[in-house]
């Protein structure tokens, strides 16, 4: 998540051919797309944030843009993807006199709604720390559904395309440019896009993007049936990559559990924790390491990310 809150006036970026929808499967309906969503397991999510950690240590202790260590995080996530059967796009533009590259999967299965769900999260850090919350997290517990989805063989009533957005933290320069990119037909077809921005800080809260109501109830629903009360996540609005899919007109939703925001005493009634401190300390730092994570609250989100893909995605 950036610092900044203005849009930049220019974004320099090559035109590449815009993604398509993908062919529809011949995978067969399984009786687990009718069942519950997945339990997403944390220690798999963690693996991947073990692998990013890995990955920012071998290149200046970053993923930022511009840089090996992010070259790097894209080629691990896409590796995962291609060996798990998904159209894999690198879409490449240029920021700042730097290249960079937005990493978009198709699953190839499925899709006979015409409509496309879109799940996305950044995949660059700052250059001042690893970015494992900020937004590994996100990014693993997305790579981690979407790794789900293969493996149960799933053939959804929606298209389902994963973005990994670079350079973010410029303000959502990436996804700017892979929706000004996008023809106009094509845009119309994605009935939402699920955005996720740090979803395991470590003294969090429970934060649900509310700009599209009727994308909203339904992470609020299932936050509900687990006891946990949410709030509206003011704090992201202008500062993520929801951002430029809203300005087209897309419904948008998602979560966040918090930055250098300071948790509340009523906050921490509401969800525990320690208030008069930030709720994640290690916001755009170098100790944003796995060690930052509160893994329950990644473990919830998880799972809160693969029950919206079911639930909008899968099973309409």
């Amino acid at each position: 998540m950036p610092f900044t809150l203005s849009r930049p006036a220019v974004i320099a970026a090559s035109t590449l051919s815009a993604l398509m929808l993908g062919a529809s499967g011949v995978h067969a309906e399984t009786p687990a797309q009718k069942s519950a969503a997945p339990d997403i397991s944390i220690t798999k999510v963690m693996r991947h944030l073990t692998a990013l950690q890995q990955i920012s240590d071998a290149n200046n202790g970053n993923r930022a843009h511009g840089t090996p260590g992010y070259q790097a995080s894209l080629d691990y996530v896409k590796g995962k993807l291609d060996a798990a059967g998904y159209k894999t796009t690198i879409q490449e533009f240029e920021f700042g006199g730097k290249k960079s590259w937005n990493l978009i999967a198709d699953w190839p299965h499925g899709g006979r709604s015409g409509k496309v769900l879109m799940v996305g999260a950044h995949l660059d850090s700052v250059d001042t720390g690893p970015g494992i919350n900020d937004n590994g997290s996100s990014v693993a517990a997305i790579l981690e559904t979407a790794l789900t989805v293969s493996a149960k063989k799933i053939s959804p009533s929606e298209h389902l395309r994963f973005g990994f957005w670079g350079t973010e933290e410029e303000t959502y320069i990436g996804s700017t440019h892979y929706v000004d990119t996008l023809p106009k037909a094509e845009l119309s077809k994605i009935s939402a896009y699920l955005n996720f921005d740090m979803i395991g800080s470590p003294n969090p809260g429970y934060f649900v993007y509310d700009q599209s109501p009727d994308v909203a109830k339904h992470f609020n629903n299932y936050f509900a049936a687990k006891g946990i009360p949410t709030e509206p996540a003011t704090a992201l609005n202008g500062r993520s990559d929801h951002e430029p899919f809203l300005a087209k007109g897309v419904k948008v939703g998602g979560i966040f559990t918090g930055s250098a925001e300071i948790k509340t005493p009523e906050q921490v009634a509401k969800w525990g924790g320690t208030a008069g401190e930030a709720m994640d300390k290690c916001y755009h730092l170098a100790c944003d390491t796995p060690a930052n994570i509160n893994q329950r609250t990644l473990d919830i989100n998880s799972d809160a990310v693969a029950a919206m893909v079911w639930k909008l995605g899968v099973q309409q």
